[in-house]
């Protein structure tokens, strides 16, 4: 099985020809730093790893925790997924309760999310990588952010 099908069987939602990769493979950086906007840290609440977690966040796999990471980054909890402008938004995914993955929408509507260890990719809508069926499971948190001047 090639990489690219190993990774659609496990997001089965990920269709080829429906994401386009953005970035080489990197293991410097997850998803959740890469929502957050950093690349240069891999960001987990884990003591046995030497992962980045903000100190303005319990350290815990908790969906709470994973709130507070993007609240002390300035952003507030929203009810819809829809692109509003002036306004960047943070999808967090949960499986079973556990918070999973995150992805950032991009100014054109789009989503961005970083696979893993895998590389960045683009994808139209949320749906892509959460599902009953992903390993991410499904969106389970929305959050947003004003961008520019907030005036």
């Amino acid at each position: 099985m090639t990489l690219e099908r190993y990774k659609e069987a496990l997001l089965p939602n990920l269709n080829r020809g429906e994401y386009r990769v953005t970035s080489p493979e990197s293991t410097r950086y997850n998803c959740i730093a890469w929502a957050a906007g950093d690349d240069t840290d891999w960001w987990w609440p884990d003591p046995d790893t030497d992962s980045y977690w903000p100190a303005a966040a319990p350290f815990e796999e908790t969906l709470a925790s994973f709130r507070a990471v993007f609240e002390s980054l300035g952003y507030r909890e929203c009810a819809t997924a829809e692109l509003e402008p002036g306004f960047e938004k943070v999808a967090i995914f949960a499986k079973d309760g556990r918070p999973m993955h995150a992805a950032r929408q991009l100014p054109n509507g789009n989503w961005t999310s970083k696979l893993g260890e895998w590389q960045d990719i683009e994808h139209q809508s949320l749906n892509a990588v959460g599902s009953d069926a992903s390993i991410y499971g499904n969106v389970a948190l929305l959050l947003r952010r004003r961008i520019g001047n907030p005036s």
